[in-house]
């Protein structure tokens, strides 16, 4: 359970207890979003790839299961490498979506282990669906994430935020440089930042170079092409 609540202590350090060890923010960015976290109903952690953006949102939600307070975990990213057009791959849903939900997965088997994982999902605990499934739904007492949201449309952003129902938390993450959609289709999550920055109950991270926590040669990378694309697009 986390040790420190960020509405009550919005000062403390957020603790967050896993299986392995104990979690917390390891750059200024990590440990807002983190509070962020604990203290809005919608959250936005928008930055490179390697910034922890999409495993601390599942430890947050682990965390909040455990602690029984929401009743399940629902994990979705859009599949926008098969366009959302599920059928035309081969193979059960399980089949079909799982290339796009792995790193899902993985965040989940790091964090309570294969086993738990598991009996989590045979009692429905936790789900793992493309953002396509989400249309229609109401989703109430649940710790739901959208990753890869630079690849959401306008109108799947609003359908997924508008999807919440009572005693849910939202965490929304992505990384407007790695959009796949059309060039000439703007993404929801660039939309959002600008729509939704002054809506109160939401809460923006941006992260940078400087919080990347994997391998030193992966943030030099991220530098890289941050200081490159003015030139590609000049």
């Amino acid at each position: 359970a986390a040790s420190t609540d960020a509405a009550d202590a919005p000062d403390a350090a957020v603790v967050l207890h896993t299986r392995h060890a104990d979690l917390v923010g390891r750059t200024p960015n990590q440990v807002q979003y983190l509070r962020q976290m604990l203290a809005h109903d919608i959250t936005f952690g928008i930055g490179p790839a390697g910034t922890g953006k999409t495993f601390l949102a599942v430890a947050c939600a682990v965390d909040a299961l455990e602690r029984q307070g929401v009743q399940r975990i629902v994990l979705t990213r859009p599949a926008v490498e098969a366009g959302e057009r599920l059928g035309f791959l081969p193979g059960d849903l399980a089949q079909k979506v799982d290339p796009y939900l792995r790193p899902l997965y993985d965040a989940l088997y790091d964090l309570m282990g294969f086993d738990r994982v598991t009996k989590a999902f045979e009692k429905g605990l936790i789900e793992i669906a493309p953002l396509a499934f989400m249309r229609g739904r109401t989703l109430n007492h649940a710790f739901v994430i959208l990753d890869e949201a630079q690849n959401t449309t306008r109108e799947q952003m609003k359908m997924f935020l508008t999807r919440i129902g009572f005693g849910s938390r939202c965490v929304v993450t992505g990384d407007v440089s790695q959009i796949d959609l059309p060039q000439a289709m703007p993404s929801g999550l660039v939309d959002a930042r600008q729509v939704l920055a002054r809506v109160q109950g939401i809460a923006f991270t941006d992260f940078t170079a400087a919080d990347v926590v994997r391998h030193p040669l992966v943030a030099r990378i991220v530098q890289a092409y941050e200081a490159a694309r003015p030139r590609d697009e000049s």
